[in-house]
């Protein structure tokens, strides 16, 4: 199973039999068996049949709007999975102070303790400048998690753990050009930050999509803020694999030579974003982090990143529902 993206203008997309059929005009772009797709992410002018939509409704395949520039619009999804007494579980949840506390600490604790391992692994890796600094600060805003009292200190650990992190991600930069002035995300002005908030943004509909398929409100969850519109709960999930998925794959992408400034444009503002050959290369490298075969750090057998994120959905949801006993956030070693 795979994800197809659809990143030019004025494409066309149709069911044809068994198969899907992209053209633009009278050429054709992609044919594939339907049975191949579970997901497809359509970039800025794209044009579906009825016929193509109503078959991807059918096969409960996942249909992803963004814009052209990347900005997520909207998803195209099935009927809303019939697991109502996860939801009613979740809900419950949502209005206990101390079990919603103590999933919002597991969330941070995964994204923290990944940042710290992230670090570790460079250092090991003799990657230059030294790390233990920032190890050890990270251990020890790791360690005030157990104290905290209110999701909005657990908020806080989480902030103050990242700006140790993104102060120490600048030397993990090997290329020349790339500089990291630190985390900038409305808009991003260099090319480092623009691929983190793109990257940011599949992880993010990928975990949208774990929601829902797993049965979960993907708009009610726990550490992050309940907000009109606000996908709480991806947003959760995603914390731990930021640093796992993208922070790692932007800078493979950067240290091997893949991409180079020049591969990004600039706009009003400094705004910068990908050219088009460079937005293929990243959705490939995207794509091939999500299908490597990692060991389960907790279930302990080999599965895809891209199964890692549902199965972490689903252990979330055995810890709402009470069949686990604490939620077990993704822990890379």
């Amino acid at each position: 199973m795979s994800t197809v993206y659809l990143v030019q203008d004025g494409v066309v997309v149709r069911k044809t039999g068994e198969r899907l059929k992209v053209t633009l005009k009278k050429e054709t772009l992609l044919d594939v068996p339907l049975i191949k797709v579970d997901q497809l992410v359509a970039f800025g002018n794209v044009t579906f049949t009825q016929a193509a939509l109503r078959e991807l409704l059918e096969r409960r395949v996942d249909l992803v709007f963004l814009t052209s520039q990347g900005r997520y619009l909207g998803r195209l999804v099935p009927e809303l999975s019939k697991n109502g007494l996860l939801r009613r579980a979740q809900y419950a949840v949502a209005c206990d102070h101390k079990r919603s506390l103590e999933l919002a600490r597991g969330f941070v604790r995964g994204k923290l303790h990944n940042m710290r391992t992230l670090l570790q692994r460079a250092e090991r890796g003799g990657s230059g400048a030294g790390f233990s600094q920032a190890i050890a600060r990270l251990k020890a805003v790791m360690e005030r998690l157990a104290r905290a009292t209110s999701i909005d200190e657990v908020r806080g650990i989480e902030g103050a753990g990242s700006a140790i992190y993104f102060q120490a991600f600048a030397q993990l930069i090997k290329a020349e050009g790339f500089g990291f002035p630190g985390r900038v995300r409305r808009p991003p002005t260099d090319p480092v930050n623009a691929m983190l908030s793109f990257g940011y943004v599949l992880l993010y509909k990928d975990l949208q999509a774990a929601c829902s398929i797993v049965g979960f409100d993907p708009y009610l969850g726990y550490l992050h803020g309940d907000r009109y519109g606000k996908p709480s709960l991806a947003l959760d999930l995603m914390e731990e694999f930021r640093p796992v998925l993208v922070d790692s794959m932007v800078l493979s992408l950067i240290n091997k030579r893949m991409l180079t400034t020049n591969d990004f444009e600039v706009g009003l503002g400094q705004v910068h974003r990908m050219k088009k050959r460079a937005l293929k290369t990243f959705l490939q490298a995207y794509e091939e982090k999500k299908r490597a075969e990692i060991k389960h750090p907790s279930l302990g057998y080999r599965v895809t990143y891209w199964r890692s994120l549902e199965l972490q959905a689903r252990i979330l949801a055995k810890t709402v529902t009470g069949e686990l006993d604490r939620y077990v956030p993704f822990l890379i070693r």
